[in-house]
């Protein structure tokens, strides 16, 4: 979940506990492994997703990274999802602003993870949502443990997934799937995910790491310009998704100013949004942000009184 808007690294978000790195970069054998751990559960802050933004830009520019493999500490979470904290702060447009000319830096993050001339490989093994969802969704190919649960859950919260997510998932799971995930804000399980191309194989949880270690390594063994050129090649399938992810980036910023999307993503927080138990039952917890705080529903009882 992120915005049109270039968030300011001078703007702490609350969830950003004090003095502690939010991901570390390992480099071993031509293959950096970027691993997740930001406590309790991996929610991408404004200073986790520029910092990722920057190491994006730096790997893709390493002669000596030959692979990029992300993975969490954490086997519980991926990545929550973006801190709707920090989105609730985001600017505003004015009415009647013009549309963007220029990617927001988090697509901009994102198309480095899936342009730079090396494989990017995702490891899920939990839960995985919103931007997180939409960051693993940009990396070349992902792999998921059976515990692995994936949730867009941006329009509950009154938002549309705005990182990426209404471009990349409809181009691998096509538009009927990507639509009952995008609208329905609803856990998927990682078996489905596969059935559908979300992941490219779902692997057991000691299994997991040594393949996409071996896999990464393989790769980065071969010769950089031909890896380089092959991915290049199918990349072209994908066509030019610069019109697509400006229109998303719009889309996205005009739903920010809402009453309605302000109530439906501080009624998040108040349930227990961005907290283990909550995000625990992320699918469940986004079909009540209807209801009001005495638990009637905000549309009233089925058939009237």
């Amino acid at each position: 979940m992120t915005s049109a808007a270039d968030p300011s690294p001078a703007d702490p978000s609350p969830a950003d506990p004090p003095r502690v790195d939010p991901f570390r970069v390992e480099i071993s054998d031509g293959v950096a492994t970027v691993t997740f751990d930001h406590p309790p559960v991996n929610v991408m802050t404004t200073r986790m997703f520029l910092g990722l933004a920057d190491v994006a830009s730096e790997l893709a520019a390493d002669e000596a990274v030959r692979a990029v493999v992300l993975r969490s500490a954490n086997p519980e979470w991926f990545i929550a999802h973006f801190d709707v904290a920090a989105i609730l702060r985001f600017p505003v447009p004015e009415p009647g602003s013009p549309p963007a000319l220029e990617l927001n830096d988090f697509h901009r993050m994102c198309e480095t993870f899936r342009t730079m001339p090396k494989p990017t490989i995702a490891v899920i093994e939990g839960r995985v949502g919103g931007g997180g969802s939409e960051l693993s969704l940009s990396c070349d190919m992902r792999f998921a443990t059976a515990a692995a649960v994936f949730n867009q859950p941006e329009v509950a919260l009154g938002i549309i997934p705005g990182g990426s997510g209404t471009v990349r998932l409809p181009r691998l799971v096509g538009r009927g799937r990507a639509l009952e995930v995008i609208l329905g804000c609803d856990d998927i399980d990682a078996a489905t995910a596969e059935r559908w191309g979300w992941v490219n194989r779902v692997l057991e949880p000691d299994a997991i790491g040594p393949f996409v270690d071996r896999l990464a390594r393989r790769i980065a063994s071969f010769p950089a310009n031909a890896v380089a050129a092959a991915k290049a090649s199918v990349l072209q399938a994908d066509g030019d998704l610069t019109a697509d992810l400006l229109a998303e980036g719009d889309a996205f910023a005009a739903t920010l100013g809402d009453d309605e999307t302000r109530r439906a993503m501080a009624r998040f927080l108040e349930l227990g949004g961005q907290t283990p138990d909550g995000e625990r039952r992320l699918g469940e917890l986004a079909g009540e942000l209807a209801d009001e705080p005495d638990g009637r529903s905000a549309d009233g009882p089925i058939g009237g009184a």
